[in-house]
């Protein structure tokens, strides 16, 4: 009887639980929706907290020596969640209607967007490009603590992997000079852009339907006290009222210039960027795509700590020139290939290419100069300076704290090859 008892217990418990299997299994997708909707609506508010734990992770105590590894851990995480929410945010722009509710986009947002959208190897490959710049630092770390030939095998296969997506991005976009980075960049808020447009909408509304004796005391109003006012307004004796002072010539032409529409912004979207057709822009921009894994691979050959020490000192091959030089040679030669190429087969030169162009060519200037935070370069000069700003910071009220971050930066930069990577 007993037994009779618990099996039928048994049993209620098991159709109860096989019953509660669809619902359970139903609860992550609803979490999911519930979490993308939340990230959509409270888009600006995201992007603040993504922004405050993002710096947090670079000024916490001990960030590059005692806890490197779960500090960057951190701090990639945080990198790869903003990437998901812009993912959502890209899905609910497109979704938006092209009508006066949807902004403008940048050059860059167009065309990202129009590549991303068409070719799905184009998203693949970015999203996989920026995924391993998001996270390159942390399997670095990783592989460190393997050893010397572990970490530089590492870095090199990344180093590859990120070259290899870039041809395929090169080839996709029809041979034209990649983008960074390589999926549109976060904007707006898809939530506050149709609130944006009724809020404009009632406005105007208002605006018609107002009486114009209603909007006299707006227009017309008493002189005021101060003498400014006098001379920047005009007094009619009959009615004690001044007309109000017109806007600087300024303002009205910052507003007018903000509604012209300039030649990139009436262009189709792929021809933002104009196609390399020579052998010597095709040859330019290969090169810029393989100088990592050749400053790579110059690393790896050259960097051999040595297992003697040497009056207390490890002695390593950091010091050596080749490897800077064969980095900084190989990415001098690339750019100015690629200006020559601009200036030969580009019509009007350098003053003809549009303004996506223009800031990728100021954003690869800019790169360069983490030249002197690299390889022999920094071991030799930019070492010894920083050294010397942070003694004489170091044992100052408020600025020992900045001392104090200077120096985990040193650290990282000391250890790491990806911490000063810009591609």
């Amino acid at each position: 009887m007993a037994i009779s008892h618990i099996s039928g217990a048994m049993v209620g418990i098991y159709r109860n639980a096989q019953s509660r299997i669809p619902e359970t299994i139903s609860l992550p997708p609803k979490l999911l929706y519930m979490y993308e909707d939340f990230v959509i609506n409270n888009a600006s508010s995201v992007s603040q907290i993504e922004s405050a734990l993002r710096s947090l992770t670079y000024i916490i105590p001990g960030r590059f020596q005692e806890a490197e590894l779960a500090s960057e851990t951190l701090h990639t995480s945080i990198q790869l969640l903003s990437l998901y929410h812009d993912s959502l945010l890209f899905r609910a722009f497109s979704a938006l209607t092209h009508s006066a509710s949807r902004p403008l986009p940048t050059p860059h947002s167009r065309y990202t967007r129009f590549f991303a959208t068409r070719s799905p190897i184009y998203k693949r490959c970015a999203l996989i490009l920026q995924t391993i710049q998001y996270t390159e630092l942390l399997w670095e770390m990783i592989a460190k603590r393997r050893g010397e030939k572990v970490r530089w095998r590492v870095v090199i296969l990344l180093e590859v992997i990120k070259a290899v997506c870039r041809f395929v991005i090169l080839r996709i976009c029809g041979c034209r000079v990649g983008v960074s980075p390589p999926l549109p960049e976060r904007e707006v808020d898809p939530r506050t852009m149709g609130e944006q447009q009724v809020e404009l909408k009632s406005e105007e509304e208002e605006k018609a339907g107002r009486n114009i004796l209603d909007d006299a005391p707006l227009l017309f109003d008493r002189p005021s006290s101060s003498p400014g006012s006098w001379s920047r307004s005009w007094h009619m004796p009959r009615t004690g009222l001044t007309f109000p002072s017109l806007p600087s010539a300024q303002h009205v032409t910052d507003y007018l210039l903000a509604k012209v529409l300039t030649a990139d912004d009436i262009k189709p979207a792929r021809r933002l960027l104009h196609r390399v057709t020579s052998n010597q822009g095709t040859i330019a921009e290969s090169m810029y795509i393989l100088r990592p894994v050749v400053y790579a691979l110059a690393m790896a050959k050259w960097f051999s700590p040595s297992p003697i020490p040497k009056n207390g000192i490890r002695v390593s091959e950091k010091t050596n020139w080749a490897p800077w030089l064969i980095g900084i040679g190989w990415e001098i030669a690339a750019r100015k290939l690629a200006t020559r190429d601009i200036e030969i087969n580009n019509a009007g030169g350098l003053r003809g290419i549009s303004a996506l162009e223009r800031d990728e060519l100021n954003r690869r200037g800019r790169a360069m100069g983490w030249w002197f935070m690299r390889g022999a370069f920094y071991e030799n000069v930019t070492k010894g300076w920083i050294d010397g700003v942070s003694n004489k910071l170091r044992g100052k009220a408020l600025l020992d704290m900045a001392a104090a971050v200077i120096d985990e930066y040193v650290y990282l930069w000391d250890e790491y090859h990806f911490s000063t990577a810009t591609m």
